[in-house]
């Protein structure tokens, strides 16, 4: 669409959405760009500042676009799609073709309360390394990410270097854990002080809670715990209607 049909009846809002974000998807407008402004729009389209105005919200509240105030309105990054399957932070931004870091934030030992006993199946006071990281992707924050590992499995994880280093693959590197199964889920939430602090984002930004079990040869090894920024990522599943069973 390259054009207004005051006939149709798609709203005109809608349209200059539909039209914008064709210039998106093409590159005509790329990363960071700047979008014609209201005035321009309106011009070329023969809109209204109000129905500019409000297609251009519809693109800013979907997170195609930004704004910065006294500068205009630019062209966001598109947002990574969070995979549902078993796969690191670091293998997945590799795929993607983006460079994967990790800062370390805390590490430290602790007897498993009632709540990780539970969700472990192990005793209470078992020790659980825990490993406090912020991941980047071309070093911008993405993810803050709390993994709890059972200490029996990988003893003397918290001496080892892990700043810049895929914790799955240090884990299987070392010591044989290979996570052959999981479960996980994702929650929506707001970011707290902390989440805003080391994301980079305002206090009160939308953001993905995502939990994630692992499990190596039927037992429980990881429980990773992650707040990703939801300007950042979108959730994509593939969905299929299954055949019919025979009677």
């Amino acid at each position: 669409m390259t054009t207004i049909d005051p006939h149709s009846p798609v709203p005109k809002y809608f349209q200059l959405r539909a039209i914008l974000l064709d210039l998106i998807e093409s590159a005509e407008l790329p990363v960071d760009a700047p979008i014609p402004s209201e005035r321009e729009l309106c011009v070329r389209y023969e809109l209204s500042r109000m129905t500019v105005r409000q297609g251009v919200d519809q693109l800013v509240s979907e997170g195609r676009l930004y704004r910065v105030p006294g500068k205009g309105t630019f062209v966001a990054r598109p947002k990574i799609e969070m995979p549902l399957r078993l796969v690191s932070f670091t293998e997945d931004m590799l795929s993607r073709g983006l460079r994967p870091g990790a800062i370390d934030l805390d590490r430290r030992t602790v007897p498993a309360d009632a709540r990780l006993a539970r969700i472990f199946e192990i005793e209470p006071g078992t020790e659980i390394h825990v490993v406090e990281r912020l991941r980047t992707a071309d070093g911008e924050p993405m993810a803050l990410e709390r993994a709890h590992i059972l200490a029996s499995l990988a003893p003397d994880l918290l001496d080892r270097r892990l700043a810049d280093r895929s914790l799955y693959g240090v884990l299987e590197a070392v010591y044989g854990l290979v996570f052959d199964a999981g479960d996980q889920t994702i929650d929506a939430g707001l970011a707290d002080a902390t989440d805003a602090r080391h994301l980079l984002i305002p206090r009160g930004s939308a953001v993905l809670h995502l939990q994630r079990r692992s499990y190596t040869g039927g037992v429980c090894a990881e429980l990773g715990v992650s707040t990703y920024r939801a300007d950042r990522y979108q959730i994509h599943t593939a969905l299929g209607n299954p055949p019919a069973q025979q009677p």
